[in-house]
């Protein structure tokens, strides 16, 4: 259900709902251990703090996710005691009511989750409505903007989650083990490649396939991929070479198949706004190395899908607007750099800071580049895992507050 409500890949799909039930599952078993604090005063008194629910929480769901980040703005609020009022995307509005019968089968109480549906109109009402103590948005920048200010002229808090993530891959980079779900699928879900150590030049080059499923996973509309790619200039030509085989290698079809590796994007003005990104990137001096054309599958019954080929722009710089924007499409950037120094100041030279990652064998080097990392999330040899336990977020304009519950104490 969740591949016809969005397009993306069964494969991804089935881990998307793994990670879905996984986050419930772990806000129900940490539902009963919060509490206040006990602390001692001098004197023989003391005092104590209480965590109290808020009230009604709005969550605004995005289309590139849509069943795990209703889970995702649910799970915590309910396990707190709020209630729940959510919005999916006009775009993919079904699995949300499925979750909301989910809730209901298992006992929760009438009215404590609810879905509302609509655009732009029912997200004003919602983010302005006087009963409304938090509203925790996934999507873009502009609109972002939009519900900060309303919600800023109410009493509701809020929370917001664009990215334009960089990775940044150094000479002898070790990878053990990269993400790229491989075939045949055992138990429905991706298992992963296996590495061992490698000379230098043959490991640095093997990382670019973990690193470009990364960038076309869900038809690239992630907000955490790391789209902007520095590549240390002695493996460039290596790197480049790999990634656009890769790349060329992609099966774009039916979703619901399983050796599919890209879907269709969401629907046909993005399709336009991601082509325009990569045609505004050649007249600005990029060079496209493959890719970034409408796409017609072979089976007859697709051929008006919103498909497009994965792109990998080379000659990047970072001015230029395919670098400095969130495309939030199947596009990577390769931008080469020459010191560490380099490379940090330009991947932290972004509006944006979600997250981050760093390819090496220097660990060392790897923690002291995370340091500096201006990012919320940050990878070392691997990339866009996100375990129910760790925090999600960012700073910068990416996610002013964290998703999840240990980790945003003001959703109880």
């Amino acid at each position: 259900m969740e591949t016809i409500n969005n397009g993306k890949s069964i494969l991804e799909a089935l881990v998307d709902i793994d990670i879905s039930w996984q986050s419930i599952q772990y806000y129900a078993g940490l539902a009963g251990s919060l509490a206040g604090q006990h602390v001692q005063l001098s004197g023989g008194s003391f005092a104590y703090t209480r965590r109290e629910p808020l009230g009604v929480c709005v969550g605004i769901g995005a289309w590139n996710y849509p069943f795990q980040i209703a889970c995702w703005k649910s799970a915590p609020a309910l396990a707190c005691g709020n209630a729940m009022v959510f919005k999916p995307s006009p775009f993919t509005p079904i699995s949300a009511v499925l979750l909301a019968e989910i809730y209901d089968e298992a006992g929760l109480p009438k009215g404590l989750f609810n879905v509302v549906q609509g655009g732009a109109a029912t997200g004003q009402f919602l983010c302005h409505h006087p009963k409304v103590a938090k509203v925790s948005f996934t999507g873009s920048v502009p609109t972002g903007i939009k519900i900060m200010e309303m919600a800023a002229k109410g009493s509701a808090k809020w929370r917001l989650e664009p990215g334009n993530d960089p990775l940044i891959i150094f000479y002898c980079s070790k990878v053990e083990k990269i993400l790229l779900p491989c075939l045949p699928v055992k138990e429905g879900l991706p298992s992963y490649l296996e590495f061992t150590e490698e000379p230098c030049k043959a490991s640095s080059v093997e990382v670019t396939i973990g690193i470009l499923m990364e960038t076309i996973v869900a038809g690239g509309e992630v907000c955490c991929n790391g789209t902007r790619v520095f590549v240390e200039r002695s493996i460039l030509p290596a790197f480049t070479e790999e990634v656009v085989r890769q790349t060329k290698n992609i099966k774009i079809g039916d979703p619901l198949l399983g050796d599919t590796r890209m879907g269709p994007l969401i629907n046909r003005p993005h399709l336009e706004k991601v082509l325009s990104f990569v045609k505004q990137a050649k007249e600005q001096g990029a060079e496209v190395l493959c890719g970034g054309e409408a796409f017609v599958p072979e089976d007859p019954k697709l051929k008006d899908g919103f498909y497009m080929s994965p792109c990998v722009l080379g000659n990047c710089e970072d001015n230029m607007t395919c670098v400095k924007e969130e495309i939030f499409g199947p596009v990577m950037s390769i931008l080469a750099f020459d010191t560490e120094e380099e490379a940090l100041e330009r991947a932290n030279s972004t509006r944006f800071g979600l997250a981050g990652g760093v390819f090496t064998r220097d660990i060392q080097r790897a923690h002291r580049v995370v340091a500096e990392l201006q990012a919320g999330m940050c990878f070392i040899n691997n990339y866009n895992i996100s375990p129910v336990e760790m925090p999600f977020g960012g700073y910068k304009m990416s996610v002013v507050n964290f998703h999840k519950l240990d980790w945003e104490p003001s959703f109880g």
